[in-house]
């Protein structure tokens, strides 16, 4: 078998077999094609797609180059969840604990950020003590007594997507399609899912812009989780705008507290519940989204969603005192406001934007080297379809710094203000079970 055939059959819009992908997989992890090769084959698939078997064949070959968890010394069917990104996406750290307090082993493994704020890990970092290493047997054990731990991705999981993804940042083969479904799956099957929840982002602070993208990577998702025997579903959820209130690593660990304790914002709380049904149905605890929906709510309100976070970062080594008193998680030196420069109702947000200006403030990285600060971010006071009057708070600049002026420049061209009504975006799009 040569690279030269696999290169010229998919550039002729053929279908790819198990053999031909596994053979470029295993011999690229293995340093045994060039580059060039492997360049030339990723932009035939970007030009002539691939269909749901050679998704499957690529995702395989993926998981199979690396590192598999075997999570099967715990308990209960294992729900994982991925997110595509966005601004303000603290979804995990109220979907984790809020499921497991339902008894459902969530065992997840989560990467640092790059770009807007932090990753979960990240904004679990913000919580003194918190640590993200755990052996395999603590991590085990931990999930299997309080249902719930996150730790970080082990080193040698999929290495052929992290040699591939390299590549395709360089060869403008990103957005392909079959290329980020087989990227994000393998991962989540490496890390021993038994059932997989996607939330796939669409909008201005969303990786995928457009609904026929977001609804063909949700699918193509899907189809691979279904054929490679994980129950997997997705929700397209809308990222116009921020998720929340909060933007920054130590402010969304308070937002979540917040929504644990049934104070959060309306669209984290939603979208949470939304998710958390999905996993609870997935998971064989519930058998409608409906009765799902009403077990989460019943413990939001009863207090034992809130109880199992507090089990869950003390587990990890983390301060109960900063969970209790959220004022001892790390704090800006200044809080500065951002003031209406006109009446009338927020008509349009940047999400994207608004998440560069927390980055610029130090809540996330701009290289894979830069240190976060955890401390700054923005809590957004008005949202698309607010009414705002001159002079009022659009937002609040947490900074170390009392300069920023820049900083509040790409804020003011991010928000639009007309005097015009508009209904605020809708929060769930689409929900993709085929």
């Amino acid at each position: 078998m040569r690279m030269y055939n696999i290169i010229e059959k998919k550039r002729d819009g053929k279908v790819l077999t198990e053999e031909e992908v596994r053979f470029f997989i295993e011999e690229y992890t293995n340093n045994r094609v060039p580059d060039y090769q492997v360049s030339a084959l990723l932009m035939a698939i970007y030009l002539q797609q691939m269909n749901d078997s050679e998704c499957v064949h690529l995702t395989n070959a993926m998981v199979d180059s690396g590192d598999i968890i075997d999570l099967s010394q715990i308990d209960g069917v294992k729900v994982d969840k991925h997110s595509t990104g966005g601004v303000g996406d603290t979804t995990t750290l109220v979907l984790a604990p809020l499921v497991a307090s339902l008894g459902i082993p969530v065992a997840k493994m989560s990467g640092r950020g790059l770009g807007h704020t932090g990753g979960t890990l990240d904004k679990l970092e913000s919580i003194p003590g918190f640590h993200i290493e755990l052996t395999n047997d603590d991590f085990i054990r931990t999930v299997n007594q309080n249902k719930v731990a996150v730790i970080g991705q082990t080193g040698n999981l999929t290495p052929a997507d992290k040699k591939l993804y390299s590549l395709r940042d360089v060869t403008a083969t990103v957005n392909s399609i079959p290329l980020i479904a087989s990227s994000i799956m393998s991962k989540k099957i490496a890390s021993g899912a038994d059932a997989i929840v996607l939330d796939v982002k669409i909008g201005s602070g969303a990786f995928m812009k457009e609904m026929n993208d977001a609804v063909q990577l949700a699918k193509t998702m899907v189809a691979i989780g279904k054929k490679t025997g994980r129950n997997t579903m997705a929700v397209i959820s809308d990222m116009n705008q921020p998720l929340g209130c909060a933007i920054g690593n130590a402010l969304e660990v308070k937002e979540a507290i917040d929504t644990l304790q049934g104070k959060g914002p309306k669209d984290l709380t939603e979208l949470c519940l939304t998710l958390g049904s999905q996993m609870v149905v997935v998971a064989g605890k519930a058998k409608t989204v409906e009765e799902a929906r009403t077990r989460l709510e019943e413990n939001i309100a009863n207090g034992k969603a809130f109880q199992t976070f507090q089990t869950f970062i003390a587990a990890q080594g983390g301060d109960i005192n900063a969970i209790d008193n959220p004022e001892k998680l790390p704090q800006a030196s200044y809080q500065i406001e951002l003031l209406a420069k006109s009446s009338g109702t927020v008509v349009q947000m940047d999400a994207n934007a608004i998440g560069t200006a927390a980055m610029h403030l130090g809540a996330g990285r701009v290289t894979k080297e830069t240190e976060i600060d955890l401390s700054v971010g923005l809590i957004l006071h008005k949202k698309i379809g607010d009414q705002v009057k001159e002079g009022e708070t659009l937002l609040k600049i947490h900074s170390n710094d009392r300069q920023v002026d820049y900083v509040k420049d790409i804020l003011y061209n991010s928000i639009i203000i007309e005097d015009s009504q508009v209904e605020p975006p809708p929060l769930i799009h689409q929900l993709i079970t085929i």
